[in-house]
């Protein structure tokens, strides 16, 4: 099994919950075609997952731009004052020195910012991804005539069981007939003014 990045050891758990669901409990042992799927690699190598990381690079990016931007500026202010403080005039370097702090209180409140939303904006991708997932592999099952597939948890399986290349290669061809586009979030309608209220008459 493929070693989990930190992307699919978030996501990999509720697919995982989703796959058992597939096993019919009254089908023999003997009668079942079972089938494995390695879900760190489809995690991985999906094209979608590689698309939604990207999506989310491309978002952060101008955000994180301007961060480190600022960490230059604030980086040369304070080499400027440990320099020049001691022959600053007193109400100057007391100038530079709020300047300065001020600077990092503002930097540390845009990094913090910074972090939250870019987990909530992960947290919602990873939710998309989870559900493209297990579609994809409960489709392929109910199509191939499968009773169970089996994810995580598997100590030895023959080779010829694992469909993780099939599954992978139905997520490449649901990418490209779909242009590779992610699906873009619902615009939110304007809120509806109230109707104006008639003015009681005299």
């Amino acid at each position: 099994m493929a070693r989990l990045s930190p992307f699919s050891m978030i996501a990999a758990g509720p697919i995982l919950a989703g796959l058992a669901l597939l096993a019919p409990l009254g089908v023999a042992h003997a009668e079942m075609k079972i089938a494995v799927v390695n879900v760190p690699r489809l995690l991985d190598e999906a094209p979608q997952a590689k698309s939604a990381m990207q999506a989310l690079q491309d978002e952060f990016a101008p955000r994180q731009k301007e961060i480190m931007s600022t960490q230059k500026e604030l980086k040369a202010k304070e080499e400027k004052l440990n320099r020049d403080g001691a022959v600053m005039a007193e109400n100057e370097r007391r100038n530079a020195e709020k300047d300065l702090r001020d600077g990092q209180r503002e930097l540390a409140r845009k990094q913090n910012e910074y972090v939250e939303d870019l987990n909530l904006r992960r947290n919602e991708e990873i939710g998309k991804l989870q559900r493209s997932l297990l579609q994809e592999v409960q489709a392929f099952a109910r199509t191939s005539s499968y009773d169970l597939i089996v994810g995580e948890g598997v100590l030895y399986v023959n080779e010829s069981m694992d469909i993780t290349a099939q599954v992978l290669s139905a997520l490449q061809a649901r990418y490209k007939a779909t242009g590779g586009a992610a699906p873009k979030p619902a615009t939110p309608k304007p809120a509806t003014p109230p109707p104006p209220q008639s003015k009681p008459q005299q």
